[in-house]
């Protein structure tokens, strides 16, 4: 997949002009003290964490180095959190939304200073953030927000009520949010391979790993689909969706796709902040220097995964508001689109997995997954050495996580509602109506297949239905994934999983 945007300039800015180191499969057996499955932000911040308190490390990952949602990201550094800290305050109270502060401002710290002392070129830069209201909400959402922030212990959290300026642009009332920060995800990342490396650490991709299971009392086994088996003290599962569904992760988590454009803009045009807005799904907002240029980076148009099919339109959506705000904005340089795991209550599902001893997660990361995912690696790098955290029971994956009875009543309603698929036709009645480069959901019933015209006008047909739970997967035209509707797995063009809680590929097609 990583090639294809490069190829085309379709696809995330963060691949132009960056070498990620490459690692080969796992080929024999192999015994470390903690195994990590996942090499994106939060496996890698993990794996770091550890080797600098000398565990032994060994990451996996069935991609490339970044090859899940990290490369997805816009990478803003905030304490802004997703349902925000009025919400928040009710949801966990008010020492609750103060831990939850103060761990994503650590988290931003933690970031700067791994940058600084493995001398990480990730272009790491503070700045303000913004919340602007959104066109026809009230003033009040801010005022309550500014409040129920400062309470949360950020002081100096300012309400600006005469408009922001920002170059030449005059934006609406917003809250002003100093010292975050944005920077490069990717140019991290490779600084986190060096550096794990360097302390003694093991990274292997091209492995999948398709059961977790305690061997005896004190190992974990992990098998792969190659046949090398894997044996470790501790495991920690940083795989977006856990891979073990213990807990009934898949049943917390809202899965949703969110959706980027970068805009050329003039160098120095506009300062660097970050921004986001009172809309619901939101836009958020930063800028990335370019050669010659700045780009604009805007992002939104969130859905649930798998039940939307207007992507083009939400781009052209995206990139319509971005030039009404920001009249500077020229073309779209860049677009993509990323998963977001969305908690009931805003917060990541971190640590210790109850029912799995020895198993650690890092899940539910919502759209500020930089910081969650940088406060799982501190959480579990601690509870793996025996070490109090004082974040860890505000983010126990074992937690109860209802940001509403409503919202889980209306979020589990929603899932069974997808298994209607199963009673109705396809998205075509023949595969002869697939066009080039594109694929279409054929027959009827659980017999479903789903089936893929590639660029030679090869047909590839495997089962329509999810390896997690049997929902009928949908086509996404624009990723050209298999998305599944119920809990957020993805699978490629083929039908390789790519994303779970799915733990195998699409199954063949029955002949």
């Amino acid at each position: 997949m990583q090639r294809e945007i490069r190829q085309t300039q379709i696809g995330s800015i963060w691949y132009d002009g960056v070498d990620l180191p490459t690692y080969s499969p796992l080929a024999t057996d192999l015994r470390s003290a903690v195994a990590i499955v996942g090499a994106g932000i939060a496996g890698l911040s993990t794996a770091y964490q550890l080797a600098k308190r000398g565990f032994q490390v060994a990451v996996f990952d069935d991609g490339p180095i970044s090859g899940g949602d990290t490369g997805n990201t816009t990478a803003q550094l905030t304490c802004m959190l997703d349902k925000g800290y009025a919400a928040t305050e009710q949801l966990r109270d008010v020492a609750g939304a103060r831990l939850a502060a103060e761990s994503h401002m650590a988290a931003i710290d933690v970031i700067e200073r791994i940058a600084r002392d493995e001398a990480i070129a990730c272009d790491f830069a503070r700045m303000d953030g913004y919340l602007f209201l959104a066109p026809g909400d009230e003033l009040r959402i801010l005022t309550e927000e500014r409040d129920a922030a400062r309470r949360a212990g950020l002081s100096d959290v300012t309400l600006i009520n005469s408009g922001v300026a920002l170059g030449n642009v005059q934006l609406s009332h917003a809250l002003r949010f100093p010292h975050q920060a944005h920077f490069h995800p990717l140019k991290y990342l490779a600084g986190l391979c060096h550096a794990i490396e360097r302390m003694g650490g093991q990274i292997f991709c091209g492995t999948h790993i398709t059961r977790v299971h305690a061997e005896s009392e004190a190992i974990i086994m992990l098998e792969t689909t190659d046949g090398p088996v894997i044996r470790a003290d501790s495991v920690v599962l940083a795989t977006h969706m856990p891979i073990n569904d213990t807990l009934g992760y898949s049943l917390r988590i809202a899965p949703a796709l969110t959706y980027v454009v970068g805009l050329h803009i003039p160098t120095g045009s506009l300062p660097n902040f970050l921004a986001f807005d009172t809309a619901d799904p939101y836009h958020y907002v930063r800028i990335q220097a370019a050669e010659g240029h700045d780009v604009l980076i805007v992002g939104g148009e969130d859905h649930k995964t798998g039940q939307a099919d207007d992507m083009e339109a939400r781009y052209q959506r995206l990139a319509q508001w971005a030039r009404v705000q920001f009249p500077q904005a020229g073309e779209v340089l860049y677009r993509w689109s990323g998963q977001v795991a969305n908690s009931f209550d805003g917060l990541a599902l971190l640590g210790h997995d109850l029912v799995s001893p020895h198993v650690y997660v890092i899940t539910g990361q919502t759209g500020i997954g930089m910081t969650h995912s940088t406060i799982g690696s501190l959480i579990i790098a601690d509870q793996i050495a025996g070490i109090p955290n004082r974040w860890a029971e505000l983010y126990a994956p074992g937690r109860a996580t209802g940001g509403g009875l409503g919202e889980v009543i209306g979020e589990g309603l929603n899932v069974l509602s997808q298994y209607t698929e199963l009673l109705k036709g396809g998205d075509v009645d023949s595969a002869t109506e697939i066009p080039v480069g594109s694929g279409a959901v054929v027959g009827w019933g659980p017999k479903k297949l789903a089936v893929y015209r590639d660029d030679h006008g090869m047909l590839h047909r495997r089962s329509a239905l999810c390896t997690h739970l049997g929902c009928v997967v949908a086509w996404n035209d624009s990723a050209k994934t298999w998305d599944c509707p119920c809990h957020g797995s993805r699978f490629d063009s083929y039908g390789t999983v790519i994303n779970g809680p799915a733990p195998a590929d699409l199954s063949p097609a029955e002949e």
